[in-house]
């Protein structure tokens, strides 16, 4: 079951804490002998592969507190360490750990930084 969205806007998506929104490459369904695969077979497929859309912010680090210091100013701003993956980074993930979310028709997911297993980045993708 998949997340249908009714927002115009993909830049009014705001991914939160080690999250990442992933737009998934459509596979081709057909073998390399020429095979035609039925769709069930390419979902139960444990690895695919997409294009990050969106990213968290990272992971959240513990606000320190100088509790004798009574001088200071008592902010909680919070930290985050941030992700490796970037928007345009084409991502390796296991599916499973994902949520789809359909969003114009288009099909998207979103997982946990820690499903990616590998990144490739094309630094001229965008120039």
């Amino acid at each position: 079951m998949s997340l249908i969205i009714e927002e115009k806007d993909l830049k009014k998506f705001i991914v939160v804490g080690d999250r990442v929104l992933i737009k998934p490459k459509n596979p081709t369904g057909k073998t390399k002998t020429g095979l035609y695969l039925p769709p069930t077979v390419q979902e139960n497929e444990k690895i695919h592969s997409g294009y990050v859309v969106k990213v968290g912010p990272g992971y959240p680090i513990p606000a320190m507190t100088d509790e004798d210091e009574p001088w200071k100013e008592n902010r909680e701003d919070v930290k985050y360490v941030p992700l490796q993956a970037h928007e345009g980074d084409l991502a390796v993930y296991m599916n499973k750990s994902g949520f789809e979310i359909e969003f114009n028709n288009e099909k998207y997911i979103l997982i946990p930084h820690s499903a990616i297993l590998m990144l490739i980045r094309d630094e001229g993708l965008f120039e």
